[in-house]
């Protein structure tokens, strides 16, 4: 049972993050038509720098397919955590409606790092010696 609510959680985590990636390249949900000034300012923002929303996108894109599967979803999950607190914050700043579900994605990013600790330890063990030199 804990296995396939496990499968079913990582199958719409990733699919979630999947459909916002896609859909930073190809535009094809449709946009609220009240939004507040503050979501429609960041989003103007966001096109002038250029090229960080098709990062983001692939970020999530990449982040989501590796989430999908077992093997990989230590990595995705790695891959996807710089981006959930960047949906977090700017639902905290812009439209606070959408925060739950951020949270709720936040908590499954830990959840699968925490679960996956010990595929990091080697690295973060090498990291520390590398420094303490």
């Amino acid at each position: 049972m804990k296995q396939k609510v496990i499968t079913v959680r990582s199958a719409l985590f990733g699919l979630l993050y999947i459909n916002g990636g896609l859909d930073k390249f190809f535009h094809y949900m449709p946009m609220p038509e009240e939004m507040p000034e503050k979501t429609l300012q960041m989003m103007k923002t966001s096109k002038q720098i250029g090229r960080l929303i098709t990062l983001v996108g692939l970020g999530e894109v990449l982040g989501g397919v590796l989430f999908l599967f077992p093997k990989t979803r230590a990595l995705g999950a790695i891959v996807i955590f710089p981006i959930t607190p960047g949906i977090m914050a700017s639902h905290i700043h812009t439209d606070p409606t959408g925060l739950p579900v951020a949270l709720v994605l936040f908590a499954i990013n830990i959840w699968v790092l925490i679960e996956n600790r010990a595929k990091f330890l080697p690295m973060i063990h090498s990291s520390y010696i590398y420094l303490s030199k």
